[in-house]
């Protein structure tokens, strides 16, 4: 197995390097690459591990010049019958990037074949074969590293184009102001990526302020830091340092750079008044408007909180003025606050003080305090008249007599003018007013009522001018008080008493137009006069009327007293009418029969009506079946026999009369044929008979009654004289009673035989053979208690 290990052998490629660069005429002579051995050249620095041998690294130097360039054979020391062929695969052969590195396939010599770039590809691992010519491996594959040695082949280069950083004004030195930093594409492992940071430059900003190098810098950090004392703001602004970097600890390429400086403020000056005095006018009564602006200077940053003036006023303790910075121009803005009064003050002097928005620091000079001293001037303006409450209120009676001072010395004007004084809206005309003095007098009674008046309140308007034609107005707010004006009024003046009750009486209402308090509750009672009645009050505004004692039926009168709880009292007498009597269930007087009545029977009137009309309803149904039964015979009664058919001679059964008849189609144009409920074996032999094809002398046989019983005979036509309609009646009734061929034994009645061989089939279900005496009418009990009496009336059983 050993016997068939690929030896590898590697060139010492960074030795030749050295020695080519101590020797520059080797340089042009070619390298042979070594032929290595493993088996027999362990002590070369190969290690065995195992049965794989660790190769060490192959060093190339990036950019060399001497392309292609031999940089390691490898080769068998197994001996084969064939030809060996070596091949090399990886990065750098036939993977990206392809074609820097080849194999001589027979020699097994590997080469590069362009220069390297570090930067780029730092290292290549590669895989040789050792194969036969056709294509069976004969070793296993080795691998090839190969590392690229860097060279200082790139310069460094800051990482902006341009730092800024601030430092505040008389900063101590060795104050870290800012750090700058640098990058180099070498590596960075080697003197090529070492860095070095220096200042080549200073300028001022303004020029040439300071000369001295104020800044110094950490070679190896970038670090940059005061180096001097002496940065002043309001003399130097900022520094531009011109920057250096170099690799290879300074001694290898370089780049440049550039740091801005800003030197920032400190609150160092305090705020100066320039000038120290003022002068300004204010017209008085005026408020929120500016009378004049006062000026400070302050060296320190325009726009900062360091120059921000901040002014107080220090001896305004009625608050009438005020003072605020403009934040463009850091001037003082005074404003008056409160309405000055050039009759009471003409002048005033104010004592200003100013300082920053932000704290003076304590490298500022020792300075006294800046004030300044303004003078206002009050000027005089012609004002308004005030009045002197607005709205003006008064309280007042409604019944205020006429002519009675409300209210006087309403207002006043400023400058002392001459005042006018009108009424600018009244909608009742209930006031007067001096157009002089101003006094508000009652020009009549008020009136609580009043659409005008809103909870008790009468608005008014006042209107006062001064001699300049200066004018204001004021609401009147008249409070209304409410006054006892009107006695109270008893409803209702008449009623109804009623005997017999557990508590005869009326009940009695006081009212009264007044408002609370001058209203309820009121007193009840009775005059002398009326000494068989007393009055009972219930609540505030109610009381019952009742007699004492159990009175006869009639019409009393009776006199009432009636006050009310106002100041004064007032009161009124009222009579009332009252009618005594007995009455009904709704509480109203009744006839003295119907009195009668309900007294002894005990029924009321509601139930006598009911009664009566169910007795009437009864009679009528009983009246309605007689005549229904009466005229049913009428038109049964053949003329000169006691069979049972009509006046006419025709068969009434024949007058079926065909209305929106619209079955059948167009053909069907005829009624039904009756003549199809006729019996064929009972046809009548004359015409004009009732039945056709049965003798005048036969009647046809009933099938619901017997039939061998004689008919009795009853009048074929109701008499024409109507004072013998009651006979007539009569003798309907006896015939109906005695004679079995007349209902009302079926209500199938002469139409139960329907004929034999008839097209409309059997009716023969409606006959029933059974008598009279067979019929049940219990079901009549079924269908209330006024078919109970038919019931009875029809089986007395």
């Amino acid at each position: 197995m050993a016997g068939r290990m690929l030896v590898v052998c590697v060139l010492g490629s960074l030795l030749c390097q050295v020695w080519s660069s101590a020797d520059p005429h080797h340089t042009e002579e070619k390298q042979h690459p070594q032929v290595l051995y493993p088996w027999r050249n362990q002590g070369t620095g190969m290690v065995r591990v195992k049965r794989d041998w660790i190769i060490p690294p192959i060093r190339v130097l990036e950019n060399s010049k001497q392309v292609p360039e031999d940089l390691v054979q490898i080769k068998s020391d197994k001996i084969f019958k064939g030809e060996v062929i070596y091949k090399l695969e990886g990065p750098g052969v036939d993977q990206e990037p392809k074609n820097l590195f080849e194999i001589d396939d027979k020699t097994g010599v590997i080469r590069s074949k362009r220069p390297l770039d570090r930067e780029r590809y730092n290292s290549f691992t590669l895989k040789a074969f050792a194969l036969s010519p056709s294509g069976e491996r004969l070793e296993n594959p080795t691998t090839i590293e190969i590392v690229v040695l860097d060279q200082n082949d790139n310069r460094p280069a800051f990482k902006q184009k341009q730092f800024e950083g601030t430092v505040a004004e008389f900063s101590v030195p060795g104050t870290l102001v800012m750090s700058v930093s640098a990058t180099d594409a070498d590596d960075p492992m080697t003197e090529n990526a070492w860095l070095s940071y220096s200042i080549i430059g200073q300028e001022s900003i303004p020029a040439n302020a300071v000369t001295k190098t104020m800044f110094g810098i950490n070679n190896e950090t970038g670090a940059i830091h005061t180096r001097d004392v002496g940065l002043d703001r309001e003399v130097v602004k900022s520094f531009r340092l011109k920057l250096q970097v170099a690799d290879m600890g300074g001694m290898g390429l370089t780049s440049e750079g550039v740091a801005v400086i800003h030197v920032s403020d400190i609150n160092n000056h305090a705020p100066q008044f320039s000038p120290a005095s003022y002068s300004m006018k204010a017209v008085e009564n005026r408020v929120d408007n500016e009378i004049g602006r006062v000026n400070v200077t302050d060296r320190d940053d325009r726009g900062t909180g360091n120059w921000e003036a901040k002014y107080l006023i220090s001896n305004d303790p009625e608050g009438n003025f005020a003072i605020s910075t403009d934040p463009a121009t850091n001037e003082g803005v005074v404003t008056v606050v409160k309405p000055l009064d050039f009759e009471a003050r003409h002048e005033y002097v104010l004592i200003l003080k100013v300082e920053n928005v932000n704290r003076l620091s304590n490298k500022a000079p020792n300075l006294p305090e800046s004030t300044a001293e303004v003078v206002v001037t009050v000027v005089n303006e012609n004002e308004a008249p005030h009045f002197r409450e607005d709205p003006i209120q008064i309280v007042v009676p409604e019944s205020v007599i006429p002519g009675t001072l409300l209210k006087s010395n309403i207002a006043f004007d400023p400058d002392k003018s001459d005042l006018r004084y009108e009424i600018s809206r009244d909608p009742e005309r209930w006031l007067d007013i001096n157009k002089d003095t101003g006094d508000i007098t009652a020009r009549r009674t008020f009136n609580m009522r009043s659409p005008n008046v809103k909870n008790n309140i009468y608005n008014a308007v006042i209107k006062v001018t001064d001699a300049e034609g200066m004018s204001v107005t004021a609401t009147v707010a008249i409070t209304l008080k409410e006054t006892n004006d009107f006695p109270p009024q008893l409803v209702p003046l008449s009623g109804t008493v009623c005997r017999g009750t557990r508590r005869p009486g009326l009940v009695l209402t006081a009212v009264d137009e007044d408002l609370p308090p001058h209203a309820a509750p009121f007193t009840f009672e009775i005059s002398d006069l009326s000494n068989n009645w007393t009055v009972i009050e219930v609540n505030d505004t109610h009381a019952v009327l009742q007699p004492l004692s159990d009175l006869q039926a009639g019409e009393y009168a009776v006199t009432i007293f009636v006050s009310d709880s106002g100041s004064p009292v007032l009161s009124a007498y009222a009579e009332v009418n009252v009618t005594v009597c007995l009455c009904d269930s709704f509480g109203d007087c009744k006839s003295e029969a119907g009195a009668i009545i309900g007294s002894s029977v005990g029924i009321s009137f509601i139930a006598l009506i009911i009664i009566m009309a169910c007795i009437a309803l009864l009679l009528l149904l009983l009246l309605l079946a007689v005549a229904v039964t009466t005229c049913g015979r009428r038109h049964h009664i053949k003329k000169g026999t006691g069979l049972l058919v009509g006046e006419s001679e025709d068969d009434i059964r024949d007058n079926v009369f065909n209305y929106d008849e619209q079955g059948g189609g167009e053909e069907d144009e005829n009624a039904f044929n009756i003549d199809l409920l006729w019996n064929p074996h009972d046809a009548p032999s004359t015409p004009g008979s009732y039945y056709p094809g049965v003798p005048r002398s036969k009647q046809p046989l009933r099938k619901d009654a017997p039939h061998n019983l004689p008919s009795p005979i009853y009048p074929r036509r109701p008499p024409a004289d109507p004072t013998d309609i009651e006979d007539y009646i009569n003798d309907g009734l006896e015939a109906a009673d005695n004679d079995p061929n007349v209902p009302p034994y079926d209500t199938a009645l002469i139409y139960d035989y329907e004929g034999e061989g008839s097209l409309a089939g059997s009716l023969s279900s409606i006959a029933t053979g059974s008598s009279d005496g067979d019929q049940d009418y219990d079901y009549l009990n079924d269908w209330g208690p006024r078919f109970q009496k038919l019931a009875n009336m029809y089986d007395p059983r």
